[in-house]
């Protein structure tokens, strides 16, 4: 986990067995999903980091998180949240 943090990983948690948290993009806050040393399995982006944090700190790992998550990118994944007009 130190080595994640120096990579600018935040607010680091398991949920449903898997790491995640919230890294700085160059426009957008993401919650990434299944961390590893290798980097991370796909991620929803924020507007705000108050509302990516926020999200993870209430999601339980299963399905979407909640909020105003804008984008889910990941090898084979390009959803836009269907909750978003």
């Amino acid at each position: 986990r130190a080595a994640m943090v120096l990579e600018g990983y935040t607010h680091l948690v398991f949920l449903d067995g898997v790491l995640c948290g919230v890294l700085k993009f160059f426009v957008t806050f993401g919650i990434v999903v299944n961390l590893d040393s290798c980097g991370y399995e796909r991620r929803y982006c924020f507007e705000f980091e108050r509302d990516s944090v926020a999200a993870l700190k209430d999601w339980d790992g299963q399905g979407h998180p909640g909020g105003p998550w804008i984008k889910c990118k990941g090898a084979g994944i390009d959803l836009l949240n269907p909750n978003i007009r």
